[in-house]
């Protein structure tokens, strides 16, 4: 028998782990569940199930993530930009509305009882810990403006649709919950027609230049730009970075700053988002999940053309932050550079850093 090397033998404890934790999380809930039992399950000791996670919630955002990439990846084709024959081809904001959140409430569970139950302390867990709290306030911030933007590709030119989309995926959150708490209670085609019904509402939402105390300046530079190879989160395929663009490097706090690179890029000007964190033993698979659901819903809801010019890359390890010059990060980073012909002209770092290197002079 070929002897496995160290990186394959915990790849496999690893997934032995996942699938041992996934039976466990869904017979006996994430309250109840051992960590003891997970290592029986696995065939392992519970030092084997804590040095591939740092602790039972850790564990329990993995498994979540896990199965949600692996739906979003099954739903379509991955490694093509944009989406599959699942999407609807909607040519509206309302349409796609409707489309994107009847792909949300196809997933909601019927019952309270087996497989369906997995996923119901989530959202226990997230309220439990303030320091869970606000990275996935910002990954919310994050989806409704990627949703957002998207609608903006079918919508009337010029009306900034990120307030719709966070108000429709506060009403789809909201649904989850209720369909967890009180199952039966809601509709879900009432659900369907209320988020297409946003589209047409006028809430007051325009975007602004960012006001703040101190905008830095992006710093001129000509350095070289060998990014390793990494994965787009929404695309599913090969995140293109070496392309001219933006790439922000933004903490788990900072994820709302984005926007302001995609603002103030020029017309079709991509822009990666790199997601790191202090953490990311336990925030790294919660960013995945959260993305990884957007995915799945956007794929059957909007046709290629209503897409934007924006990755996202999860940098878990830092290897993409290192190359950019960030070799600290944390859940506050913002850095970003902007790059052209395979060359960083310009960077800035800190509150505005967004800004300043999508706004630099090309």
């Amino acid at each position: 028998m070929e002897r496995l090397t160290r990186a394959e033998l915990q790849a496999r404890n690893r997934a032995r782990v996942l699938a041992a934790a996934r039976e466990e999380f869904a017979e006996r809930g994430f309250r109840d569940a051992k960590v003891d039992a997970i290592a029986d399950r696995a065939g392992l000791t519970r030092g084997a199930v804590y040095s591939n996670f740092p602790g039972k919630r850790a564990l329990y955002f993995s498994v979540l993530a896990d199965l949600a990439e692996r739906e979003a990846a099954v739903d379509g084709v991955d490694g093509v930009d944009g989406v599959d024959g699942a999407a609807s081809g909607a040519g509206t904001a309302r349409e796609a509305l409707a489309a994107f959140a009847r792909a949300w409430v196809s997933r909601l569970p019927l019952a309270t009882e087996g497989p369906a139950r997995l996923g119901m302390d989530l959202m226990p867990e997230v309220l439990a810990d303030q320091r869970i709290r606000r990275p996935f306030a910002q990954l919310m911030k994050l989806n409704a403006i990627v949703l957002g933007l998207a609608l903006e590709g079918l919508g009337v030119p010029g009306r900034r649709l990120v307030r719709v989309a966070e108000t429709a995926l506060t009403t789809l959150y909201g649904a989850s919950q209720m369909a967890d708490a009180a199952p039966g209670f809601s509709e879900p085609f009432d659900v369907v027609a209320a988020c297409a019904a946003l589209a047409d509402l006028d809430l007051g939402d325009r975007w602004d230049a960012p006001h703040l105390p101190f905008v830095p300046r992006a710093r001129p530079g000509d350095g070289p730009w060998s990014p390793p190879p990494a994965v787009d989160a929404l695309g599913g395929g090969p995140a293109p970075l070496a392309r001219d663009g933006v790439v922000a490097i933004l903490g788990l706090h900072r994820l709302g700053a984005v926007e302001e690179a995609v603002r103030a890029a020029p017309p079709a000007g991509e822009v990666t988002v790199v997601l790191v964190t202090g953490d990311p033993g336990e925030l790294g698979p919660l960013a995945r999940l959260t993305l990884a659901e957007l995915r799945f819903c956007l794929r059957r809801a909007l046709p290629a053309p209503a897409w934007p010019c924006l990755r996202v890359v999860h940098d878990e390890e830092g290897a993409v932050a290192a190359a950019a010059g960030v070799t600290a990060v944390s859940d506050g980073t913002e850095a970003a550079v902007r790059v052209r012909s395979g060359r960083m002209v310009a960077r800035a770092d800190g509150y505005g850093a967004c800004h300043a290197a999508a706004s630099a002079e090309p």
